[in-house]
């Protein structure tokens, strides 16, 4: 399976010609939906949803099953819920977004399992249950300390660890958060926008 990172929380899974597109949003290049099979959405926020592009796409698009997205046709998704997006397995993991202060914003947020083997928690730090050798791993949000990513990161232990959700880190910021991700997990890899790698299983 091969990842390609795009702006911000979107990721780009490519496996036996078959494509699934997680969180494509706003801040995200359009073309990391060029010939996606299948669409994950982790939560409702435009950050993580482009909803203008994806109601013209014509692939299936998995969403929370509580989540408020209008005029846009999704396959709704309970938490716990294993299926299959475009040839890939997926579990549904988590259930809420984390809290920004006074327990807002309170959506629906779900993490996703993809074969196993790597996974995406859109906005929640939701430790799996089971071993997980790819994780993709949130590094800044007004919803995140750099403490509780670190600490979420160190409890997954995952082989390999992608950052996520740094769209609002300028240079010098994300150059410090590399360093003290760097220092927690040994298989730590920033990648740029549109950026490639295989992911390990």
């Amino acid at each position: 399976m091969r990842i390609t990172k795009y702006t911000h929380a979107c990721v780009r899974l490519e496996a036996d010609d078959r494509v699934v597109v997680i969180d494509p949003g706003t801040w995200s290049e359009p073309h990391a939906l060029r010939g996606a099979d299948a669409v994950l959405v982790t939560h409702a926020h435009s950050d993580h949803l482009d909803l203008l592009r994806l109601i013209g796409l014509g692939v299936p698009v998995y969403a929370p099953a509580e989540a408020e997205i209008p005029r846009l046709t999704v396959r709704r998704v309970h938490v716990g819920e294993d299926f299959t997006a475009a040839g890939f397995r997926v579990r549904a993991l988590g259930g809420r977004h984390a809290t920004v202060y006074d327990g807002q914003p309170d959506c629906p947020n779900l993490g996703y399992l993809v074969e196993d083997a790597l996974y995406h928690p859109g906005d929640a730090l939701h430790v799996p249950a089971q071993r997980v050798d790819t994780l993709l791993a949130p590094v800044q949000g007004s919803w995140l300390k750099t403490a509780e990513a670190l600490d979420f990161v160190r409890a997954v232990d995952a082989r390999q660890v992608f950052p996520i959700h740094d769209g609002q880190v300028n240079a010098r910021g994300l150059a410090s958060l590399n360093g003290w991700f760097a220092e927690q997990a040994s298989g730590y890899r920033w990648l740029a926008p549109e950026q490639s790698s295989m992911v390990a299983t």
